[in-house]
């Protein structure tokens, strides 16, 4: 048997939820997942592209069972009815992959009235995996995957300007978000040791895809930049799929790879400090109760 059948064997059975399923990266993501043989869970914000991406992943991986759950995640009303909804419909969950997020490059304040880049692509990684750590630890051995950024990198944490509200640059926000990805899957980690869940971090690439095009004349710019030197989604839904299936990273966790290998990130994502600080402020945007002793 190949190490291919090897994992689609595996996937058999199991139930992977994919946030930001409805394009790019978290659209391949889905459909691998879905050809492997797993039953798969997309999340967007529109039925309609809901409908579309459920049909196209269907067609494309041969299986049935694809279905899509509607959350805008940059409200946490919507995040936590997304998890209620999950937990009530399915009985496991194996994968979650936490791809959904976006880059704004002026401040914008979502339902919660907290700034977007924030809310988006840390708190709501952060409330959905709390929302659903019971069920992926009574399905364990589980995984979650956190799509960071190679941005991450040209980021620190201000503890005094978490959401920019003080100095506010839209391309200096969204590398700390990354950066808190980091934080968080490293401190989840720790958190989760001897639960059979295991935690990792990666970096896709640039990828082409509608990503910043909500952003007027510079997202347009940035758009046309992507058309020449970033890759496909294809390409980098790569190591989402490797993290959510591979039995070469099975027990491995607190994490960071690119291109499919385990480098290390920046010094401030090593910052046991700053991911605990950060943890408590999270749990306190996010009206949570301490859920890991």
């Amino acid at each position: 048997m190949s190490a291919m059948d090897t994992t689609a064997s595996a996937m058999r059975g199991k139930v992977c939820l994919v946030t930001g399923a409805t394009s790019g990266i978290g659209l391949v993501t889905a459909r691998e997942l879905a050809r492997q043989g797993a039953r798969v869970v997309l999340v967007g914000r529109s039925r309609e592209k809901c409908d579309a991406a459920v049909q196209q992943v269907r067609v494309q991986a041969g299986h049935a069972e694809v279905e899509a759950l509607l959350a805008d995640l940059s409200s946490q009303q919507q995040i936590r009815e997304l998890a209620r909804q999950f937990i009530a419909r399915y009985p496991r969950l194996d994968v979650l992959v936490n791809n959904a997020g976006g880059l704004w490059l002026e401040r914008r304040l979502n339902a919660d009235g907290i700034e977007m880049t924030f809310g988006v692509n840390h708190l709501a990684y952060f409330l959905l995996t709390q929302l659903l750590l019971d069920t992926l630890k009574a399905s364990s051995p589980a995984r979650i995957v956190n799509v960071s950024s190679r941005a991450h990198r040209k980021a620190t944490i201000d503890f005094d300007n978490l959401t920019g509200e003080r100095d506010f640059s839209g391309w200096r926000q969204y590398c700390r978000s990354k950066l808190m990805n980091l934080l968080f899957t490293y401190e989840l980690d720790r958190r989760l040791r001897g639960t059979g869940v295991t935690v990792n971090a990666l970096h896709p690439g640039w990828v082409y895809t509608g990503f910043a095009g909500s952003n007027g004349l510079r997202g347009a710019a940035l758009q046309f930049l992507a058309r020449f030197f970033a890759i496909g989604p294809e390409e980098g839904a790569r190591t989402m799929v490797f993290l959510a299936t591979s039995p070469d990273v099975a027990g491995v966790s607190g994490r960071y790879f690119v291109r499919a290998k385990a480098v290390a990130s920046s010094p401030a994502s090593y910052d046991l400090e700053a991911a605990r600080r950060l943890w408590e402020v999270s749990e306190q945007m996010t009206h949570l109760t301490p859920a890991i002793p």
